[in-house]
């Protein structure tokens, strides 16, 4: 076990100002609380903390930091308080370690739900503060390689968490060695014949490649040293579970892979890193295609390296990464590195800790946790890819990322409004997959909204999170303005005086807190209007029987065509209008309904809007609840074409080819078949129901007239039924 004054020395090797009587009281304290308690290793207890903060001082951190990790089990494994560290340590140190004591009894391997919760509380403590990130880091870090003395069913779980958790968060963070170590730990537990299968062939192939590292450390020095440039270069094998994983990803085995040599080439600046490739590029030939310069263009965890892949000797292909010194540190530390350059223009401001702030910013946006654990999920797992705005601005995005995607990580504004994309100049559709490189125009409209499509079609989660709550956005200003048409004309139709303030009056009888409390639960049948009329004027008497509630029926037209609502400009019919999905206005599935019908509007519990012809028997179901109907109107929008549903029934003679007859009359037409059920009435004639998409009355009497032309039609008509 590490001594106190080793713990002091350790620190005062990266700096000297240390406050060396802080250090030594924590320790002391530290080590009296904890006492006797031991791991379940047998050693004692103590020798935990003092280890996380050993892994801590590789990483450089500040004193606090140190202090933090001696002290972080101390609130909840032994007697003492937060206030006691507070009055011992002060404020800063206490919220630290109050914060990673919270961390503790988070499960982040259980039900989905519980995970998700246990992440966003996760992530809103180390968002506080990063040092908090960093004790919790190390924490794991340990614990994993002690993982041996745990008992069996909790070294799986701890395993899984890792992988799943925490070496993401530690890559995503830039800590590229520590998410190395915590992945192969996790790895050799969870799958320890892989683990061990891969090791054996490392440790052949260590053997083989000893020879070449050797050779191409020798005479990469010496040709970077005979152009004057001073560098560092090391050569190593692959870890397994990186390996692993890209053999997963690529579907081959260990055999066919041929890069499991990577070489750091370290040296003093960016204009050295390109001599460097000059050089490297003149000694062995360059794989084509296997360039990447993440020095121009930064990974999201402020990560910046060159990397190349070369045929070195032996004809084995060997990786080089090319960077200077800080650079190497920020990709050794990743955001703990930053504060070694805190006065550099630079580095004074880490993307991979901006990160972390804007996935916290949609926690108030998820609707729920397992919303948000999806987004984190994908954030944390996704490979990159790095493209432009026409002034240039850099935008990096997961990999498979399209054009509504990159709208949304320039302005939550320009995504909700994205019309239009162009692509290195060329106009494209808003789905198209982005590539590295690619220059991205994105031409927005002021009447655009995203389609509730979208949400299934972007990959990163602030895409998702913004279209969602644009959708609920807009439905709840469906709902409210529905709600708001229905109760004015009861009021009217009551000849009663409406206006909000009267409606207020009726909040405490209703149970509800605001008025648009009332119209959102009218809009969507939770509050019958009836009932906020009698809120408002208890002494009024309806004249109108109430009848039982039919059982409501919905014609979804195969997820094509839905409707919506729109805000009338005036008092009267609410106007209709064929659009996209999730919103509070469908069609009845006996009838459905085209522009030209006279139509009526029916209020379901819940869901909205049945839209019904004025002729359809199905109305009927309704005389006694005349509360529920609604006025309804079309709005069709010539620029915006939509179809709508309905049914025909023909009556044909059985003869060769007299369906393809008519569904090639249909299809003439530019009409649409959604269904078509047949039955034959007797040995001549064949009964034909079809549910048909088209763009209105017209072209449906259209479609029926040149079915009824056919030689073997008897009969065709439209049906209700």
């Amino acid at each position: 076990m590490m001594r106190q004054y080793e713990l002091v020395e350790r620190v005062k090797r990266y700096n000297p100002k240390a406050d060396e009587a802080l250090l030594d009281r924590a320790y002391v304290y530290a080590m009296l609380a904890h006492g006797t308690q031991k791991r379940a290793s047998g050693d004692p207890y103590f020798s935990h903390p003092l280890e996380v903060a050993a892994i801590l001082t590789d990483l450089k951190v500040d004193d606090a930091t140190i202090v933090s990790a001696l002290l972080h089990d101390t609130i909840e494994d032994t007697a003492a308080t937060k206030d006691d560290i507070r009055e011992k340590f002060g404020a800063a140190i206490a919220e630290l370690v109050d914060g990673l004591t919270k961390l503790k009894k988070l499960d982040l391997v259980s039900k989905q739900a519980v995970q998700a919760e246990n992440l966003r509380k996760l992530l809103l403590a180390i968002t506080s503060d990063v040092r908090v990130l960093l004790v919790k880091l190390a924490d794991r870090l340990h614990n994993m390689r002690t993982l041996h003395y745990v008992p069996a069913p909790k070294r799986d779980r701890v395993a899984q968490e890792t992988l799943d958790i925490y070496a993401p968060l530690a890559g995503r963070m830039g800590m590229h060695d520590m998410r190395e170590e915590l992945e192969d730990l996790a790895f050799r537990q969870i799958n320890p014949e892989a683990y061990e299968a891969l090791e054996q062939r490392l440790g052949r192939q260590r053997d083989a490649a000893a020879a070449v590292i050797e050779e191409i450390e020798t005479q990469l020095a010496r040709k970077l040293a005979g152009e004057g440039i001073s560098a560092e270069v090391n050569g190593r094998l692959k870890k397994p579970y990186s390996i692993y994983r890209k053999m997963e990803r690529k579907s081959v085995s260990f055999e066919q892979l041929s890069d499991i040599v990577a070489f750091r080439i370290l040296v003093d600046d960016i204009a050295a890193c390109y001599a460097a490739v000059g050089i490297i590029h003149t000694t062995w030939p360059a794989v084509p295609l296997r360039f990447k310069d993440y020095i121009s263009t930064p990974k999201g965890n402020d990560y910046r390296s060159i990397h190349t892949t070369v045929i070195g000797p032996q004809s084995q292909r060997v990786e080089m990464q090319i960077r200077t010194r800080q650079m190497h540190d920020i990709a050794e530390y990743g955001i703990a590195a930053h504060a070694l350059y805190k006065d550099d223009a630079e580095h004074a401001e880490s993307t991979a800790y901006a990160w972390l702030r804007r996935t916290v910013e949609m926690l108030a946006h998820a609707d729920n946790p397992e919303e948000f654990l999806e987004h984190t999920k994908l954030e944390l797992f996704s490979d990159q890819v790095y493209c432009f705005t026409p002034k240039g601005r850099l935008i990096a995005l997961p990999r498979k990322a399209n054009c509504i995607d990159f709208a949304y990580a320039v302005h939550t504004d320009i995504g909700n409004h994205c019309a239009r994309a162009r692509i290195n100049g060329v106009e494209r559709p808003l789905v198209t997959e982005l590539q590295n490189g690619d220059e991205v125009e994105i031409t927005t409209d002021p009447k655009a909204t995203p389609s509730p499509a979208w949400e299934s079609i972007v990959v990163t989660g602030r895409a998702r999170s913004a279209i969602r709550r644009a959708t609920r956005m807009a439905t709840r200003a469906q709902y409210l303005e529905l709600g708001r048409h229905i109760v004015q004309t009861l009021f009217t139709r009551a000849g009663k005086p409406f206006s909000d303030d009267i409606l207020r009056q009726g909040l405490k009888r209703l149970a509800r807190a605001g008025v648009e409390d009332v119209y959102w639960a009218v809009g969507r049948n939770e509050i019958p209007d009836s009932d906020v009329l009698k809120a408002v004027y208890p002494d009024f008497k309806s004249e109108t029987p109430l009848g039982p509630k039919p059982t409501a029926d919905w014609f979804g037209v195969g997820g094509e065509t839905a409707l919506k609502f729109q805000v009338p400009e005036s008092e009267g019919a609410i106007p209709i209008r064929g659009i996209n999905l999730d919103l509070p206005v469908r069609f009845s599935r006996e009838s459905g309904a085209v522009p030209g019908d006279r139509i009526v509007g029916i209020m379901t519990p819940g869901e909205g809007i049945t839209i019904f012809p004025i002729q359809s028997p199905a109305l009927a179901a309704y005389d006694n609840e005349p509360e529920r109907w609604l006025d309804v109107r079309w709005d069709v929008d010539s620029a915006k074409r939509s179809r709508y549903p309905a049914r025909i029934a023909v009556k044909s003679r059985n003869a060769p080819g007299s369906l393809a007859a008519v569904t090639q009359v249909i299809a003439d037409n530019d009409g649409n078949i959604d269904n078509l059920r047949m039955q034959r009435t007797t040995a001549d004639y064949t009964n034909v129901a079809i549910d048909l998409e088209v763009w209105d009355l017209k072209h449906l009497n259209a479609i029926i007239a040149g079915i009824r032309t056919l030689p073997m039609t008897a009969e065709a008509q439209r049906v209700f039924e």
